[in-house]
């Protein structure tokens, strides 16, 4: 059974509202799905860091590196940690700051069109089977409660922001995710 999305939520997630987020552009249907991969501090899994970005309390004493990311203000819609479990930090309606300087199809500012989705990991770690299955559950559910997203329209970070970003990475296994999300589109396909 798909997630169920209301009031542009996922009622299967927590969600912790990220201040890092606005109005998308009134024009701006959302068309895209935007897979990223992080860890806080990197390279290691289920501290607060993640949370704690998202929401603009990283403490930049905390680990050295966070004293380089402590003021940027980011967000996504959706993390999914490596136990599956899910987390929203901003409603799919609105713009969450995740792509940055962006290009997806002669199309500028990926922010205004896009859903961000976080999967807790690394470029070069493999992501694991809860994270797969709920990614192509949260998936089906988007592209199914949203007419202008189409399966097409699911890209890496690296793929908007080529030579700027890696992620989700070679790790991740778009193959894999592809063969799990095609039996849950059913006719949408």
């Amino acid at each position: 059974m798909l997630p169920e999305i209301q009031h542009h939520c996922l009622r299967q997630a927590e969600f912790r509202l990220s201040p890092h987020h606005d109005e998308r552009p009134a024009d701006a249907a959302i068309e895209l799905i935007v897979v990223h991969g992080i860890s806080l501090p990197p390279g290691e899994f289920g501290g607060p860091g993640i949370d704690q970005l998202f929401r603009g309390k990283l403490d930049p004493g905390e680990h050295p590196y966070y004293a380089e990311i402590a003021h940027m203000e980011v967000s996504s819609h959706l993390l999914i940690r490596r136990d599956g479990s899910l987390v929203q930090y901003v409603p799919f309606d609105r713009r969450a700051w995740h792509a940055g300087r962006s290009e997806w199809c002669g199309r500028q500012r990926c922010n205004d069109f896009a859903i961000g989705i976080e999967l807790e990991g690394t470029d070069d770690l493999p992501y694991t089977e809860s994270q797969y299955e709920q990614l192509a559950l949260c998936t089906a559910a988007l592209i199914t409660h949203y007419e202008s997203l189409a399966e097409d329209a699911i890209v890496g970070h690296s793929d908007i922001a080529p030579g700027r970003k890696t992620d989700p990475g070679p790790a991740f296994d778009w193959l894999h995710f592809r063969e799990r999300l095609r039996p849950l589109l059913g006719d949408k396909e």
